[in-house]
């Protein structure tokens, strides 16, 4: 039922890296940047060190184990396809020299995801790794609450996906580039 599943860890890790690719090299400009930390001239490490190791997990668990985590964190008792929950919220987080920086936690639900890829007729690990991109893009700081936020997120998305050789979810272009500053939101 689940054939994409042997193949998870190395699908999520693709994903990741992609989008971590990408807001690295946009790193003058991306929300990570934005950091005062990461700014400040007391930061002794080089930005190339500061961003280029990172840590984050990545869990692929049952709906029912998803829907709890909605319903005691965001107040939504139903399953949802991924959760976020970053480790960067705040303008002080710490960076420990020779350390990674962790993300934070991104969950996805399975059954969603499955049910999802057969609604959009699209493979469960291209949608897969679109979930995956999504959350890694929430705890880099991007939000799509705002329709500004949100087309510009999408915009990022659909080019990470295209690194990875997936099509368009959103089935629409992305006219120009992509301004991700209105998609970044770094809560002090």
């Amino acid at each position: 039922m689940y054939g994409f599943l042997p193949e998870v860890e190395a699908l999520c890790r693709a994903a990741a890296q992609a989008t971590w690719a990408e807001e690295n090299a946009r790193k003058k400009h991306g929300a990570l940047a934005r950091r005062p930390l990461l700014a400040s001239p007391e930061n002794t490490s080089t930005e190339e060190n500061v961003l280029s190791d990172v840590e984050m997990t990545i869990v692929v668990a049952d709906d029912g184990f998803v829907q709890a985590l909605n319903r005691d964190y965001r107040g939504k008792d139903e399953p949802t396809n991924v959760l976020a929950f970053a480790a960067l919220d705040g303008p002080e987080d710490p960076l420990i020299p020779g350390e990674a920086l962790m993300l934070g936690d991104v969950i996805i639900a399975v059954q969603t995801t499955v049910h999802e890829a057969e609604q959009k007729a699209v493979s469960p690990a291209d949608h897969l790794r679109h979930l995956v991109v999504h959350g890694v893009l929430h705890l880099l700081g991007y939000d799509h609450e705002k329709d500004s936020a949100a087309e510009a997120m999408e915009c990022l998305e659909v080019r990470i996906l295209a690194r990875l050789g997936i099509a368009d979810p959103y089935a629409g272009p992305c006219a120009g580039p992509c301004d991700t500053d209105a998609a970044a939101t770094i809560h002090p």
